[in-house]
């Protein structure tokens, strides 16, 4: 079709003139399949979309509340009903006219859908909204350590990392292999005995992980704790 129609634009020419529109439509030819390759290139050459940097733009609301946690309750269609709630360590919260719910272990999507179940019928508009605002639960050191006292974290953190939170230990009292955390729950308390040596000495050890309202003592050296 090209040749078509450049050969009708030509008319009658020389044979010279021919010949230089010959050399004209190849140089042409010869363009554009230049351009064509170099956008076939530049295709391929361009970078995909990182699933990272698109996962990370989007709330998480996969992630698990847990006891500690500070959450935003929002009903668009009754304001009066919105509250701002700290999970207990009984992992309970406690609705204004609805009671007790418990929240921890749930992600935020899953106790939206369990707080329009108890509140459904005095809603108009059909819909609540659950935000995580703070992730940070207290535990507290105590005992043989520089800066006893209480340490707030947002991650997960073991006994050996609040101890360091607290100053590290006062190693000239402290009694490193048998370090207990005090734990309440379920209405009991539990008492664990922890080694801490081994892991200061870069040896393998699980790590032990809190729980909000944990409290860890280092006891003294000699101590019949």
């Amino acid at each position: 079709m090209m040749d078509r129609l450049l050969h009708q634009s030509i008319g009658k020419r020389t044979e010279a003139d021919s010949t230089g529109f010959a050399r004209l439509l190849q140089a042409i030819r010869l363009g554009i399949l230049v351009v064509a390759g170099s956008v076939v290139v530049t295709a391929c050459q361009t970078p995909a979309p990182s699933l990272l940097t698109e996962q990370q733009s989007k709330p998480n609301y996969a992630i698990s509340l847990r006891e500690g946690d500070t959450l935003v309750l929002t009903f668009p269609g009754a304001p009066n009903l919105n509250t701002t709630q700290q999970i207990r360590r009984d992992g309970m919260i406690t609705l204004p006219l609805a009671g007790e719910l418990t929240a921890a272990g749930l992600t935020p999507a899953q106790l939206e859908k369990q707080v329009l179940k108890l509140y459904e019928a005095q809603l108009q508009t059909k819909e609540v909204i659950v935000t995580l605002q703070s992730s940070s639960f207290p535990v507290f050191v105590t005992g043989s350590v520089l800066r006893p006292g209480k340490v707030l974290s947002d991650h997960p953190i073991t006994a050996l990392e609040a101890i360091m939170e607290a100053g590290g230990f006062d190693f000239n009292k402290a009694n490193l292999k048998s370090v207990v955390v005090i734990r309440h729950e379920e209405s009991q308390v539990r008492n664990f005995k922890l080694d801490l040596k081994p892991a200061l000495h870069g040896k393998h050890s699980e790590p032990f992980y809190l729980k909000p309202s944990d409290i860890v003592y280092v006891p003294e050296k000699f101590s019949f704790f």
